[in-house]
């Protein structure tokens, strides 16, 4: 399952964020947060670190470095 949630983030990443503009304010990019998430938490407990983090991804928010911990 983890293999399919991160090759859905690799499609997005590829596919759809190119013709995006750029907006992340954190390093690294939610979709490679979310990519790290799942790795590292599995597929529940990542997708909701992502969904937590792409919340926080907004104009009122600092950003910065926010590693996945």
């Amino acid at each position: 399952m983890r293999r399919v949630i991160v090759a859905c983030i690799r499609l997005y990443q590829v596919c759809v964020s190119p013709f995006l503009p750029r907006s992340c304010r954190f390093y690294p990019t939610c979709s490679e947060y979310a990519i790290q998430a799942v790795a590292r938490y599995g597929v529940v407990r990542g997708l909701l670190l992502a969904a937590y983090r792409i919340l926080r991804c907004n104009p009122f928010s600092p950003g910065g470095y926010d590693p996945v911990k």
